[in-house]
């Protein structure tokens, strides 16, 4: 999978399965809706249409279904007929199973998608999670030439034509997005450390014609980042604080996305068990998802002030490692007492987020992490396919649960209420402790509270803290996860129309009175 060439067509051309197999996807009253002649170039003359019916009628998705058409070189797959409401209608996580199964081999393949319109945004993002890029197999390194995916949409019922070339492209946008940040995940530190993740961060910014601003090491120290450099300073490549910055004239408002960028996580002088620190190359899920949907936002035009930050850190044994009882001093000015080293990431993303509020006045901060345990506190939040999502805005809370439902990349609400938990922080000798007192009482929601203390809980802006810990990754793959969340939540602020149609928000503007023009024009792009 790692050398495929994924691309995005208004129509394949035809071809022979033989010469080029194909998966033909779609739910089962979709694929029911189309008619023979939109599909019989890629499958004729071994797959008639008989065949084609007779396949279609021993469907029987439970919760998904797979017919060969001809030997191994067509299928036809069937994904979920209904879902539940905290599911996507597009079924995204189905269909990258399905993807991954039932695609037949080849040097060049096709895949046929066929769903309503709605659904074409999640539907390329969850086929782009299908084609991790990195692996370091020694029969990979040997094959030199590249596999073609190409992928056809056959949109059925209202506003059912063929894509338009600017869709293509931002879904293009979309993919590379996410597989540019699975690839980032995927990587082991000794390849990803934090010298490395500055070189992607730099690379996207010559992409975009962006100098990235670099914090780093000791300066970070000096700044006052003592959350950064207290996580990171034992690690052999020092901590940093990176942003890139987009800010297009006639912006109106300013939003900051914040990502944790641990990229290896040993717990610290807290150290992690031999069975619970194997795949901590993926704590660096956040800034990896920021990157990948910094990067096609901007590609695909992006109204307002838009800055990416990363916090990125090793979390390292060392003579120099911050200890249980240290107290350090964050950028806020608040102190902390550090009871358990292995809760670094909240330490690293209130650094990010006050950086966030007090240089670049930013009206809308976004949080995301793989912050509260992979395998344990999130998962069990939330389950492995949602993100939990914490925010000071009852309309953005309900804002990200629909996002996630258009994009795929699926988000439920944890408890807000820092009334009742932020005592578990308590400390007698600091401002806080950085770990709960009590390990039962709602840790996910706790160490979100962590965070958005040290912006304050009377901050005026809007807060949103993404705990992507769970779905971060799929077995032993990254997925990519955040990157169409993203896109989708922000779709508002973008000049792209498949953007502006995915996204939850900004409805309520369109309705402001027409007395209001002056105002309406000054705020058309608001998100809030």
């Amino acid at each position: 999978m790692a050398n495929v060439l994924l691309e995005f067509k208004a129509s394949a051309a035809d071809s022979e399965p033989q010469n080029r197999p194909v998966l033909i996807v779609g739910q089962l009253a979709n694929l029911q809706q189309i008619n023979w002649t939109q599909v019989k170039g890629k499958l004729q003359p071994v797959v008639t249409k008989e065949i084609w019916q007779a396949a279609l009628a021993s469907l029987n998705p439970n919760p998904t279904d797979s017919c060969p058409l001809y030997l191994s070189f067509a299928a036809v797959a069937a994904l979920p007929s209904r879902v539940s409401r905290h599911n996507s209608p597009s079924s995204a996580h189905f269909l990258t199973r399905l993807v991954r199964t039932c695609l037949p081999t080849g040097n060049n393949r096709c895949i046929v998608m066929v769903c309503e319109r709605s659904d074409v945004f999640a539907s390329a993002c969850a086929i782009a999670r299908a084609f991790p890029l990195f692996t370091r197999r020694s029969a990979s390194s040997r094959r030199t030439e590249k596999k073609h995916v190409t992928v056809e949409f056959v949109t059925v019922g209202q506003d059912n034509g063929p894509l338009e070339v600017s869709t293509l492209e931002c879904l293009a946008s979309a993919a590379d997005g996410v597989r540019l940040a699975a690839r980032i995940v995927d990587t082991p530190c000794s390849e990803m450390n934090t010298d490395d993740f500055l070189e992607e961060i730099k690379a996207v910014g010559n992409e975009l014609s962006i100098t990235p601003t670099i914090i780093r090491g000791e300066e970070l120290k000096q700044k006052g980042f003592g959350g950064i450099y207290g996580v990171g300073k034992a690690a052999q490549h020092p901590p940093a604080l990176a942003v890139l910055s987009h800010t297009p004239s006639g912006a109106t408002q300013t939003i900051a996305w914040v990502g944790k960028g641990i990229v290896y996580d040993t717990g610290g002088l807290s150290i992690k068990g031999k069975t619970t620190m194997p795949g901590m190359k993926r704590d660096c899920g956040g800034a990896a998802a920021i990157l990948g949907a910094f990067k096609a936002a901007v590609k695909q035009g992006f109204k307002d002030n838009l800055h990416a930050v990363f916090c990125l850190a090793e979390n390292s044994v060392g003579p120099t490692a911050t200890r249980p009882d240290d107290i350090h001093t964050l950028y806020s000015g608040k102190t902390v007492e550090i009871n358990n080293t292995d809760a670094e990431g909240r330490l690293v993303l209130s650094d990010g987020v006050v950086y966030a509020n007090k240089d670049l006045s930013a009206d809308i901060i976004l949080d995301m992490a793989t912050l509260t345990g992979a395998q344990s506190l999130q998962g069990i939040s939330t389950g492995k396919y949602h993100a939990a999502v914490m925010t000071n805005s009852e309309q953005w809370e309900a804002a990200c649960v629909r996002a996630g439902r258009s994009s795929g990349d699926l988000a439920h609400p944890l408890v807000y209420c820092p009334e009742l938990h932020f005592s578990e922080f308590t400390s007698a000798v600091a401002d806080m402790k950085n770990s709960v007192a009590d390990r039962e009482n709602a840790q996910s929601s706790c160490a979100g509270l962590f965070i958005g203390s040290h912006l304050g809980f009377d901050w005026p802006g809007i807060w949103v803290h993404v705990d992507i810990a769970s779905p971060v990754h799929a077995g032993e793959r990254a997925t990519g996860f955040g990157v169409a969340m993203l896109l989708s939540l922000f779709g508002q602020a973008s000049e792209d129309p498949l953007l502006n149609s995915v996204s939850p928000l900004g409805a309520a503007t369109a309705k402001t009175a027409p007395e209001d023009q002056m105002e309406r024009d000054c705020k058309r792009r608001r998100l809030v």
